[in-house]
């Protein structure tokens, strides 16, 4: 069965045209899809019975359960979904006092490999449909509490471009959920030949995961500053506007002894002169296996205030269902060694 989750309107409206429908049937079923959240076609009732039984021999709606949900103490609470070939990703719900933002995966794993990355870990398995990037969205328990969105899960979103940027354009549309792109932030290691295309074709949030101040240091966190380098993605970066509503964040994880240093706080403040950004600086949530160890929050304060001392604009993220396991890829690399 082919899912009409993920479809968008011009792709309803040559649906409808193969079994001889009107056209502003496309219009309803975008509406029963994304506005109302349907999990059945015999639901679309302003159709009639012979469309909605046409379109169920070959359609269905595509919304599926997560086979996992774990709460944390805090009220995070992360979903495990199954897809492709039995494989498992991860959205992590995460509420907070005025607002309520979903991060969720779009891809099976990820070609990263970055060093403090349990996703890395399980290697790429493949990229995730429209449909499945939306369900995540749809499935929750209450996604009409949804203020943001984050590509920040499973995988590298530049990596998966068409699905992603098609996942955007069905958030944002009139016909689809209709929000301001400015609810929707996308991370990235600074996949440059993608990154424009994302940049051009969307008003969305930037996030970049710059988490060392030199070339030296990054490769060894992250392998794709060998074909990516840092300081070419922060020299496109410049090039655009970021002075009005859109906004770019660096996001920077401390790890002890290794990207904690005072020298390294000018460093990155150096790289980031004469570029509107904000730095995020998170809290390392330990993984097995790797060396790395997290900072003191002494440390992370101090780091903190010396980009302050040098005009940078930074925040320390606060730290979310760490009783969960919620740092990105650790509870489907469980399961899918259970698999």
């Amino acid at each position: 069965m082919t899912p009409l989750l993920g479809s968008t309107l011009e792709e309803l409206k040559g649906i409808v045209s193969q079994f001889g429908l009107p056209a502003f049937t496309a219009k309803q079923i975008a509406d029963w899809l994304y506005k109302k959240h349907v999990r059945s076609i015999d639901q679309m009732t302003n159709l009639s019975q012979k469309a909605r039984a046409a379109l169920a021999e070959q359609y269905e709606i595509g919304v599926t359960d997560p086979v996992q949900i774990a709460t944390s103490a805090d009220g995070t609470e992360k979903y495990l979904f199954k897809v492709g070939n039995n494989k498992h990703i991860e959205s992590v719900f995460i509420p907070e006092k005025d607002r309520a933002t979903l991060c969720i995966s779009s891809q099976m794993g990820c070609q990263m490999n970055c060093l403090f990355c349990a996703t890395g870990k399980q290697g790429f398995a493949g990229n995730l449909t429209t449909a499945e990037i939306l369900n995540q969205v749809q499935s929750i328990k209450e996604p009409d509490r949804l203020t943001n969105i984050v590509f920040m899960g499973m995988g590298e979103p530049l990596n998966n471009l068409e699905a992603v940027l098609k996942a955007i354009h069905i958030m944002t549309a009139d016909y689809g959920y209709a929000w301001s792109p400015k609810r929707i932030t996308l991370s990235t290691v600074g996949i440059l030949p993608n990154l424009p295309a994302f940049l051009d074709q969307t008003s969305c949030h930037l996030a970049v995961s710059v988490h060392a101040p030199s070339a030296f240091e990054r490769r060894e966190l992250i392998p794709a500053e060998k074909a990516f380098p840092i300081n070419d993605v922060i020299s496109l970066l410049k090039k655009y506007d970021w002075s009005h509503q859109r906004k770019l964040s660096i996001e920077y994880t401390l790890f002890d002894q290794f990207n904690d240093t005072i020298e390294c706080a000018n460093k990155l403040a150096d790289m980031l002169k004469g570029l509107t950004c904000h730095v995020n600086l998170i809290p390392f949530h330990q993984i097995p296996n790797v060396g790395l160890t997290p900072t003191p929050m002494a440390h992370i304060e101090q780091f903190q205030n010396q980009l302050m001392r040098r005009g940078i604009s930074v925040t320390i993220r606060k730290s979310r269902g760490q009783d969960i396991d919620a740092a990105c890829g650790m509870l489907s690399t469980q399961q899918n060694k259970k698999a």
